[in-house]
């Protein structure tokens, strides 16, 4: 059975056509670190919270709703993540497919059209899941002494 021969000019193209996916690889990294330094301030906050060995069972029962705001922004700062993560996932593997396609000179853009669909509707829900711990944020902490305009 003989090779496809690989014509020396498809790299460069192939190589042109994977530079769009990995600015946009780059772009997830810049979101992802964003959503991580989040989560840690949520978790940083979090353990000041619950770690205090003299906190009284008065003083637990009134921290009670930020503790549950925490927990929930946690669990949305974390599922974030996770979208965000898998469409770096698949914006990878349109990389890859990419460079199948020209080196084995196979039909793959049915795959790299459905992997890259896949990568921003992963990025997508991975953002609603951003934007919504965001707010949640905004509008359960009040910094004393600050007003509300309009």
């Amino acid at each position: 059975m003989a090779t496809p021969i690989l014509n020396i000019n498809d790299v460069p193209q192939a190589i042109q056509l994977a530079l769009g996916p990995a600015f946009l690889l780059t772009g997830i990294a810049g979101m992802l670190n964003v959503m991580a330094g989040r989560l840690a301030r949520i978790i940083d906050r979090g353990r000041r919270l619950t770690e205090h060995g003299s906190v009284s069972p008065a003083m637990l029962a009134a921290l009670q709703p930020e503790i549950q705001s925490l927990d929930r922004r946690r669990y949305l700062a974390s599922a974030a993540i996770t979208g965000c993560t898998l469409a770096a996932l698949l914006v990878c593997m349109v990389i890859a497919s990419l460079f199948l396609e020209t080196f084995l000179d196979a039909p793959l853009r049915w795959l790299v059209g459905l992997l890259f669909m896949g990568a921003t509707v992963a990025l997508v829900v991975g953002l609603a899941y951003f934007l919504r711990e965001v707010h949640l944020a905004t509008t359960t902490i009040r910094i004393a002494g600050a007003q509300r305009d309009g």
